[in-house]
């Protein structure tokens, strides 16, 4: 499988998660997802490193227009409350510790999927769930933050295979502004997020920086292909993202 894209991460070192908010608080400000482009050419795939040749018969909902929303739900309506301050910028909105993923959770479109961590091949470009007994489970990228974390958290999945037909993240497409996202992390707390928008872009022109850029609140990105399938080059020209933002927590149950 050949990525269409490549994209270079870059983040100041990270400090070690400790018991005590505060030091954690400082870590996420400073420790944010930052991403550069190479070139606009390679913007055109966003994540269509998940296209993988469909069975024809197969039909996965895309993004009604209704589901547009918000990407940046702050900028549209009053916040509750401002979660933290610092003289870098202002956080808004719950954020949680720093605590690795372990599951996901989508009631809507009925995922259960426990959460492999992909990294960077040593081109540069992203991982993706490899063929065998893991490929329909979706991944979290290591290298963002982990959900709760200010910034935007990356986990994406495959749409379907030839062999096996719908894959994770087969529905993802079906979702609207409203719906629940949970994950459950390592500390045992289970981050619930609100999805705000569920938009579908092609690949020739995937706005890199409305999904990746840094943002001030604990923020979640799902990503998927979509579209229509190119029998040629044998992958999808579109990609669904699903944008979510942290609304509480609760004891993993």
């Amino acid at each position: 499988m050949q990525l269409w894209f490549r994209i270079v991460v870059m983040f100041r070192n990270r400090a070690q998660s400790t018991s005590k908010e505060q030091t954690s608080i400082t870590t996420r400000i400073r420790n944010k997802l930052s991403v550069t482009v190479l070139s606009s050419a390679t913007v055109a795939a966003g994540l269509g490193l998940i296209a993988v040749a469909a069975a024809s018969q197969y039909h996965a909902p895309q993004p009604a227009k209704s589901a547009a929303g918000h990407v940046n739900p702050y900028k549209y309506y009053p916040l509750d409350k401002v979660a933290y301050e610092d003289s870098v910028q202002q956080i808004v909105g719950p954020v949680l510790a720093r605590s690795d993923p372990l599951s996901i959770s989508i009631p809507a479109v009925k995922v259960n999927s426990n959460l492999q961590y992909l990294g960077r091949n040593p081109n540069g470009t992203i991982q993706v769930p490899s063929p065998g007994p893991k490929y329909n489970e979706a991944a979290w990228y290591k290298y963002s933050p982990t959900p709760g974390e200010v910034g935007p958290s990356i986990i994406e999945g495959h749409i379907d295979s030839a062999a096996e037909g719908p894959s994770v993240f087969f529905e993802l497409g079906a979702l609207k502004p409203g719906n629940k996202i949970y994950v459950n992390l390592k500390d045992g707390t289970t981050a619930v997020f609100t999805v705000t928008a569920v938009r579908q872009y092609p690949k020739s022109a995937f706005p890199t920086s409305t999904v990746y850029s840094n943002t001030n609140f604990a923020a979640l990105r799902l990503i998927s292909c979509s579209g229509v399938f190119d029998h040629v080059t044998r992958s999808y020209l579109s990609n669904t993202v699903v944008f979510a933002v942290l609304s509480s927590s609760k004891p993993t149950s």
